[in-house]
């Protein structure tokens, strides 16, 4: 598909048509939605992490405004399923308890559901919450990995283990060997630290039972509807789908949280059929922190093994991950199918072996979080090739320059199953040097110096993955859901369009990038264009918005199906032009028939498809709507260097980001504003990793980071002014070129920041700090340096 053929189309930086009713206030969300005869829920949990309960609700079901109490003695449904079945590489199934959505007689985290309180008012159930007597029968609490992976306690008393699964790829043999036999071997124990994804705007669903139809409606905070409606109906309340109708408004970001079917959703469901009327929560920001989907949480010995040249040659990685006390719904892929196969990197390292052991913690339930999977693979590779320079005596970029894939080795045959299509990684890292003036470094570093500080540059090269596809690999591998993507596209009889699409925008800008694919295909104006999502009663089918999968899977989607509309709309204009449907062509907008001047409008041949008084009707039926299912082929592969420059006062820790340049390459880019703003916000992310964020809990199960008290959130003030560009290959399987944007940033940026880190404190003997790095940490790296050289 050509760029440029409108004003508002491909390549347009067009203002987003949606934030006008966002800056007026004009959003709808879904604590913004009340319905008549409403009920509010409030949900009493758990301020233990291990320990069996019995709880008395007798003087709490007499408070005022009480309409209902339930406990998972009440509420017998199904369980919460799992989205990905991962086994262990010697084939014993992954172990899957069963995840009531309220607590049946253990609570394994803090934040647990215990009961849920109905009342009149949301303060009512609060109340009535506080005269619920729980009796906490204390169990020891799993927290730490390691300890965890010795089983002493199991978090499932069900289970043999806490392990979920014990998964390899790769021949361990033939790496060990190779290591063995190495000229250098470069090893590193690495941490990811745990996060919390903190959206700006909080989790909330709304059950409404209609008792005429015997039916549901689900208002919920997802960015995946119809796969909560499919997990929810069938799994865990065993409602029929044409049964349950499943809303998501507007969301105000998402970052991966709300993808996941959450207990809350069910349990609001259920209810509103328990008291035949509505019931609506909405979280609190501290209540957030205990029940929203955590992210990273990784622990990673990794050895690089390179002959004398400082060639690859075998890359070994041991990765304990996080799983929480359940598993969320695509928690068993993040470590595996999002991790593991992106170990390669940019690299052509011949030979790789990861072993991940997934693990049961008494701790909130882990997902994917912006990059899933993603960030960790490339941290892991981009600190373990940093330190490898530094060993191996050669400078951050040659060393990185010998082993990059190159432009004419596409398509590409990782050793870890992905093949990538396009890149070149080449031309992202010069572009990216020249944006960051890293010529100019040593002169920085010096005035710097004068001033008492410290001054270094980190680099970060990466690939990443986006749009999980094709659906039978993915089947093969143990997703239990497609991952194709539905449009609809209908044409009005006035030439107007709207847009059905499955995928699900809360923040990215679907109802103005997919309007500029109609644009440019169509020819029609931008304001005659509606995008519609997030409605199962509305849109067809349709599998959301996560993993940078929008353009890439559902923007395909809508051209496939906006060009079986332009091949019926040939053959109206045909008829009625009496021409050959062979020469009659379509483009801004008009339909022409070659080598005269007939031609019409792309809004007269709409009018004629539903006012069909001169029309094909052997051949057609009337009206011009039509859709399309797209299943890609393979993921699509964005790539890109990320250089980052900081400045460090040794007195105070404290670490400041002077300098960021960001030269990604998202193929074929439809909006440069919204790329831009899209990477902007990722960066700000990885750098709130890398730097401010951390989910700590206490050998008791306790989150001690549980506010933004203590979780420290990335500020404007935290970050410099960004240098951002692009440069792009094209995507060679999808017709558009895209590949993604939405995670790049928080994927390249945390290497940088820490690579950065190190980087000014190498001349003391600094060789490793772990995220955040936090001006305690810094600080105390810089005495211990400075103390160890004075011995």
């Amino acid at each position: 598909m050509p760029d440029g053929q409108n004003a508002n189309g491909i390549g347009s930086s067009v203002k987003r048509k949606e934030d006008f009713r966002f800056l007026t206030g004009q959003g709808r969300y879904t604590d913004d939605i009340n319905r008549s005869g409403q009920t509010y829920a409030y949900m009493l949990r758990s301020n233990q992490a291990h320990a069996k309960i019995s709880v008395d609700t007798t003087a709490a079901k007499s408070a005022d405004g009480v309409v209902a109490i339930f406990t998972g003695d009440d509420m017998d449904v199904g369980s919460i399923p799992c989205g990905w079945q991962v086994d262990s590489t010697d084939g014993t199934p992954m172990r899957e308890p069963a995840h009531p959505p309220l607590a049946k007689g253990v609570v394994r985290y803090v934040g647990d559901q215990i009961a849920v309180v109905i009342a009149e008012s949301l303060q009512q159930a609060q109340d009535a919450a506080e005269m619920i007597n729980v009796t906490y029968d204390s169990l020891p609490a799993m927290v730490d990995m390691r300890s965890a992976l010795k089983g002493d306690t199991l978090v499932h008393s069900d289970l043999d283990s806490n392990v979920v699964y014990d998964w390899d790829i790769g021949d361990p043999d033939e790496i060990d060997a190779i290591l063995a036999s190495a000229h250098h071997v470069t090893e590193m124990d690495i941490r990811n630290n745990r996060l919390v994804p903190n959206p700006m705007e909080t989790r909330a669903a709304i059950g409404d039972y209609d008792r005429a139809h015997d039916s549901y409606t689900l208002y919920t905070t997802s960015q995946n509807p119809h796969v909560i409606r499919l997990l929810m109906g069938a799994f865990v309340l065993s409602i029929p789908e044409h049964k349950l109708r499943v809303v998501a408004p507007d969301v105000g970001g998402g970052f991966g949280s709300k993808i996941y079917h959450y207990a809350e959703e069910a349990i609001v469901t259920w209810a509103s059929q328990q008291v035949r009327r509505p019931v609506k929560w909405t979280s609190g920001r501290s209540e957030a922190f205990l029940s929203d989907a955590h992210g990273r949480d990784h622990i990673t010995k990794a050895k690089l093994a390179m002959d004398a040249d400082g060639n690859f040659l075998a890359l070994k990685v041991e990765t304990l991950a996080n799983m929480g006390a359940y598993l969320s719904t695509f928690a068993t892929a993040v470590p595996t199918y999002l991790y593991a196969t992106l170990l390669a990197g940019v690299y052509t390292t011949p030979a790789i072996h990861c072993n991940v052991k997934a693990i049961f913690t008494n701790t909130v339930p882990v997902d994917a979080y912006r990059g899933a999977g993603r960030p960790e693979a490339t941290y892991l590779l981009e600190r373990l090739v940093d330190r490898a320079a530094r060993e191996m005596g050669m400078s951050q970029t040659d060393i990185r320059r010998k082993n990059f894939i190159q432009p004419d080795a596409f398509p590409y045959q990782t050793p870890v199953a992905l093949q990538y299509d396009s890149g070149d990684y080449g031309a992202t890292l010069d572009s990216a040097m020249k944006m960051a003036d890293v010529d100019g470094i040593e002169a920085r570093r010096a005035e710097s110096a004068k001033k008492g500080k410290y001054r270094g540059i980190g680099y970060s090269t990466y690939v990443e993955a986006c749009g999980i596809a094709p659906s039978a690999v993915v089947g093969s591998l143990g997703a239990r859901a497609g991952l194709f993507e539905c449009a609809e596209v209908r044409v009005h009889p006035t030439g107007s369009v709207t847009i059905f699409t499955g995928s699900h925008s809360h923040g990215q800008g679907h109802e103005t990038t997919f309007a500029q694919l109609v644009v440019e295909r169509l020819g029609i104006d931008i304001d005659q264009i509606e995008i519609s999502h997030g409605d199962t009663g509305n849109i067809p089918f349709g599998m959301g918005t996560y993993g940078s999968r929008s353009l890439a899977v559902g923007g395909e989607a809508i051209v496939r199906a906006m060009d079986k509309v332009i091949d019926k709309a040939k053959k109206i204009a045909a008829h009625i032009m009496e021409a050959s449907e062979a020469d009659v062509t379509f483009e801004n907008g008009s339909f022409t028939v070659a080598g005269t001047d007939k031609s019409m409008a792309f809004g007269e041949v709409a009018l004629a498809a539903y006012v069909p008084h001169n029309f094909p009707h052997e051949e057609l039926e009337p009206g011009l709507d039509e859709k399309a299912f797209y299943d890609p082929t393979n993921f699509t592969y964005p790539g890109g260097t990320h250089i980052c420059e900081v400045e460090i006062d040794p007195t105070t820790g404290v670490v400041e980001v002077v300098n960021f340049a960001a030269v990604d390459d998202v193929g074929r880019v439809i909006n440069p504003m919204i790329v831009e703003g899209q990477i902007h916000g990722g960066l700000a992310q990885g750098i709130g990793q890398a730097l401010l964020e951390n989910c700590v809990y206490d050998e008791n199960g306790q989150l001690v980071s549980g506010s933004y008290m203590d979780y420290t959130m990335p500020r404007a003030d935290n970050m410099p002014n960004f240098k951002v560009g692009q440069q792009s290959t094209l995507c060679t399987h999808n017709t558009l070129g895209v590949k993604g944007c939405g995670e790049v940033g928080a994927i390249g940026s945390p290497p940088a920041v820490i690579n950065a880190v190190v980087d000014a404190l190498a001349e003391l003997g600094v060789t490793d700090i772990e995220m955040p790095a936090t001006p305690e940490k810094v600080w105390r790296a810089i005495n211990d340096a400075r103390a160890q050289a004075a011995e």
